[in-house]
């Protein structure tokens, strides 16, 4: 955890490190985002070391939508992804799921700092299950408002311009969202238990939604490190002071983009997320492959 908060402290400083970095900002609506289909395929034949032939594809969205009239600024930003993949002995399984959308409104205060209000909203497209136990049970982990998550609260915002700014919200309002039964996985048996017999995501049993007050903090840095290579940084920190405020929440997401032409790039996409309501332990998302990129 403590490696965790280091990584996250040293976004913060190469944030500020950068924000002597200067655009004019424009009046008015600035919109932009990227369809991107990942592909990763391996074939085998006769082959002596081994291997089994396998195809997997991931489609994800990108797409900002901001607005600037005076003192006002009104920033949101739309990220999906799915991904599924083949092989012959465990037939299509789900590799990647996401869709989350952030909102945040802010009036001028003083120099490049605003008064905020920001909305966070995530959940996943489909079920999620646990492949690694009785191969005749569906472990369902997740699915569509399983959970969903609901954040939002006024706060202070500071903003260079559209790929660099970061806002601090001291009263922070998060609710969770359960619609139906899941399985947890529960370390002190080494079993799956369900919402009827365990608390899933922070939920207690029976119930179908938990409320949190808390801290919030978030940092968003986009720059091209080089030509054709550009690195997106998003960063979500939560304390809640309703219960365990020590423990800290962090969601951690680099995007990297090195461009080959108009239409292909190699894509990378990280994520690290400590949530000790839905695990504790870090969990960790890994995207690679050939992109198919369509602007609009």
């Amino acid at each position: 955890m403590k490696k965790v908060l280091f990584v996250a402290t040293l976004f913060l400083g190469i944030t500020f490190s950068y924000g002597q970095e200067d655009e004019a900002p424009k009046e008015g609506w600035t919109k932009g985002g990227t369809f991107t289909f990942l592909l990763n395929q391996s074939a085998f034949s006769n082959w002596v070391a081994g291997g089994q032939n396998n195809v997997s594809g991931t489609l994800g969205v990108n797409y900002d939508f901001n607005y600037l009239k005076g003192d006002w600024t009104w920033d949101n930003k739309i990220m999906g992804s799915y991904g599924l993949t083949n092989t012959k002995d465990q037939g299509t399984r789900k590799t990647d799921d996401r869709f989350e959308y952030n909102s945040q409104v802010g009036k001028k205060a003083f120099g490049n700092w605003y008064y905020s209000f920001f909305l966070n909203f995530r959940t996943q497209f489909t079920n999620g299950y646990d492949y690694n136990n009785d191969a005749d049970t569906d472990f369902q982990t997740s699915g569509l408002f399983k959970p969903a998550y609901l954040t939002f609260g006024p706060g202070l915002a500071w903003k260079k311009h559209d790929n660099l700014k970061f806002n601090l919200a001291p009263l922070t309002s998060k609710m969770t969202f359960i619609t139906d039964e899941v399985f947890k996985y529960n370390s002190d048996t080494g079993i799956f238990d369900s919402s009827d017999d365990a608390d899933v995501f922070g939920i207690d049993p029976g119930d179908s939604m938990r409320y949190e007050l808390g801290f919030y903090a978030s940092g968003y840095y986009k720059f091209n490190a080089m030509d054709n290579v550009s690195i997106e940084n998003i960063l979500n920190l939560y304390s809640n002071y309703l219960e365990d405020p020590k423990n800290i929440d962090v969601d951690y997401t680099m995007n990297v983009v090195m461009k080959i032409n108009k239409y292909l790039s190699t894509n990378l996409t990280f994520q690290a997320v400590y949530d000790d309501n839905a695990i504790s332990v870090l969990q960790i998302r890994e995207v690679f492959g050939l992109g198919v990129n369509v602007g609009f």
